[in-house]
């Protein structure tokens, strides 16, 4: 994680330093990973050691930076792995947790697969 990234990395870094002055922040662009173009930038994960997590729940800690980056998630941010922790839990574990493996494809995708079969079978029977 970390480094400069391309737009999106830059947007997203800046939009979650502002909500929540992060006393650690890495976002990984893990779009290469899942198959996609170089670029495509759609595919990240975040960790982020905030005070502002202190006291809150997981889901309550996802939901800020949900917030911070509501623009992109509604666009071209595809995926987004979170991890947000406060910098007393940081300071005890200092690692990143890996990238989940994606499994690639998408509904339109798995449907398509399912049409060209069913018409396979069709001209087979033919």
């Amino acid at each position: 994680m970390g480094g400069a990234g391309g737009p999106l990395a830059r947007t997203i870094r800046a939009k979650l330093t502002a909500a929540l002055q992060p006393t650690h922040l890495e976002v990984r662009d893990d779009s290469p990973v899942t198959g996609l173009p170089p670029g495509a930038e759609t595919h990240f994960g975040v960790l982020v050691v905030s005070e502002s997590f202190s006291g809150l729940p997981l889901l309550q800690r996802h939901r800020l930076v949900h917030e911070a980056l509501r623009e992109e998630l509604a666009g071209p941010l595809h995926a987004l792995q979170v991890t947000a922790r406060t910098p007393q839990q940081w300071q005890r574990d200092p690692r990143a947790p890996p990238a989940p493996p994606c499994l690639g494809g998408s509904k339109r995708d798995k449907r398509r697969g399912k049409e060209e079969e069913e018409e396979e079978e069709e001209e087979g029977r033919q």
